[in-house]
């Protein structure tokens, strides 16, 4: 599943090429994504002009001055840019069409959403229980340690709960917690302050560097220009289940929790 990174690096992919131009047309193909694509949406984004971009967790947000299109890209979405004319593939289910360019919205899954609203993105209901952002100056060892004082269960699901904090998926919180040298069993209530200062900054230093890297490309995730990402190279510890950690050569371990595959190094998360 695309991730914050993998978001973002579609976000700023798309800035160049999009705000200040006019929507020319708005190609629906299917009726419904995970949720059901209101019907008038062509009709809504035609002759808009895009103001800006914005990203809010795992949503992208295309601001045209009086609504807003939130837009998620599910299990297995995509946007590209492509030429206008170019013949649609099986699964292709949304155009956004510009003079010069189409931002075409590919979703094998189709867990992906397509939304409209005419009011502020945060009220809506996609939006509105979502938790703090990591990239944000508000997320710090502080905030962590106080929001974790009444979790009990494993740390890794906790900083996967979206209500908490969005965007850190699977990948992200393994690496984390790998940065940081704690053990993704350790319940997140007995995580000292100064632990959450380390892993705070771990989860921040992460997802800059996966930004930087262009996202992960595990499955069906690529860039705007149809390029892959390259985080998933440099891993420590995810998807590398039984070779050595690169740290101290221990056996990385594996296990299912919540649902999940969680791997860590036993030695050197604690």
């Amino acid at each position: 599943m695309p991730e914050l990174p993998e978001v973002e690096v579609s976000r700023r992919g798309l800035l160049p090429f999009l705000p200040g131009e006019t929507v020319r047309a708005a190609v629906l193909r299917t009726p419904r994504l995970r949720h059901e694509i209101p019907p008038e949406l062509p009709r809504l984004l035609a002759g808009r002009t895009l103001r800006d971009i914005a990203r809010r967790g795992k949503y992208l947000l295309f601001d045209f001055g009086d609504g807003w299109l939130i837009l998620h890209l599910g299990m297995s979405g995509s946007l590209r840019l492509v030429a206008p004319g170019t013949p649609p593939q099986k699964h292709d289910h949304f155009d956004l069409e510009f003079a010069q360019t189409v931002m075409r919205l590919r979703d094998p899954r189709r867990f992906g959403t397509l939304a409209w609203t005419g009011e502020a993105p945060e009220r809506h209901p996609l939006l509105a229980a979502l938790g703090i952002e990591p990239l944000s100056p508000e997320f710090d060892g502080r905030w962590l340690h106080a929001a974790l004082r009444t979790r009990a269960a494993p740390v890794k699901p906790v900083l996967m709960d979206g209500h908490l904090l969005v965007g850190v998926g699977n990948i992200y919180a393994s690496e984390s917690l790998h940065r940081a040298g704690i053990s993704p069993l350790r319940a997140a209530n007995r995580i000292a302050a100064g632990r959450c200062d380390r892993l705070a900054t771990a989860v921040r230093d992460t997802l800059a560097d996966s930004i930087e890297a262009g996202g992960s490309s595990v499955r069906d995730y690529v860039h705007s220009d149809g390029g892959a990402g390259c985080f998933q190279l440099h891993c420590a510890v995810y998807d590398r289940a039984g070779l050595p950690c690169p740290a101290c050569g221990t056996p990385v371990r594996s296990i299912r929790q919540a649902g999940r595959s969680t791997v860590w190094c036993p030695r050197c998360q604690r």
